[in-house]
């Protein structure tokens, strides 16, 4: 199973075109709605178990069965659930809150047991929070509509500049951080692609390796709203809400080991740029892929 959204489609076709296309076949599992939409899975856990859990182990049996031997596996800091005290390396406790961390442990768990009976070379990419848009303006952001009221922080502020709905609703402001909002680790999707590159460049003959990927940095949420505004020149209004259902207060990545074995590190951390990158996708694309061609 391969899926992806508009702007993570990106990152297979950079991966696709880079040297190291001479693998005879290598996929990159990853389901991206399934990411970034918690409230859903809350709701439809039973569904995204079987989207996640048991079709990693479809995926194995049929690379087994076809003798392909290597992958990268697309893995998620929610799987870290709501640590004792940050950053998160990749040695801190897995104890995840909600169906989606407790899915994504799950197939984890399932690779590196395939690994220990077969000669498996995999890589599992445990993602923070994944935002922005290509840089040249090519590819971005588009949830399906029904997303819309349960999607990510940067969708939802860009559909209130945009006027597509009346504002942006903020879920929790009582969590125990120096706002109050909780606090998330975002990493553009440049560099997230980047982080695959490396990834394959350094994969090894067999084995299960694994690495955050992560700024090292953590920002609030009233602290991304501030920057979607400054990156808009737009003020979103802002209504604030209880906790959103699986949520946690903080999660920031410590990036040192992917640094130091793979040579990765984020290169884009000014959080207003990034977003101004995404707006301007937005701006010229205010009905997603159907506002222009590629």
């Amino acid at each position: 199973m391969l899926s992806c959204i508009s702007p993570q489609l990106h990152t297979l076709r950079r991966v696709w075109r880079s040297p190291f296309g001479m693998f005879s076949l290598l996929l990159i599992y990853r389901n991206y709605q399934a990411n970034f939409v918690i409230s859903i899975l809350i709701c439809m856990q039973n569904s995204y178990y079987k989207n996640i859990t048991s079709n990693t182990l479809i995926l194995l049996e049929a690379m087994k069965k076809h003798n392909v031997k290597k992958l990268i596996y697309s893995s998620t800091c929610a799987t870290y659930g709501e640590p004792d005290k940050m950053p998160i390396t990749e040695e801190t406790p897995q104890k995840p809150i909600n169906p989606y961390g407790k899915a994504k442990k799950m197939s984890e768990d399932i690779i590196k047991d395939h690994a220990k009976t077969t000669d498996l070379a995999a890589t599992i990419l445990r993602y923070f929070n994944v935002i922005g848009s290509d840089p040249k303006g090519i590819l971005g952001e588009a949830p399906p509509p029904e997303f819309r009221q349960h999607g990510r922080i940067s969708s939802a502020c860009f559909d209130a500049a945009l006027k597509i709905t009346p504002g942006l609703k903020v879920k929790g402001t009582d969590y125990k951080t120096k706002d109050g909002t909780c606090i998330r680790d975002y990493i553009h999707v440049t560099d997230l692609v980047d982080a695959h590159v490396k990834a394959l460049e350094k994969l090894r003959s067999s084995g299960v390796s694994i690495y955050n990927v992560g700024t090292g940095e953590g920002k609030s949420v009233k602290e991304f709203v501030d920057a979607c505004k400054a990156a808009t020149g737009v003020n979103i209004p802002v209504t604030y809400l209880g906790r959103r259902p699986g949520d946690y207060a903080e999660v920031w990545s410590d990036p040192t080991k992917i640094k130091v074995e793979l040579n990765w590190s984020a290169t884009y951390l000014d959080l207003k740029e990034t977003l101004a990158m995404a707006w301007k996708w937005q701006q010229a694309h205010p009905k997603g892929y159907q506002s222009a061609a590629l």
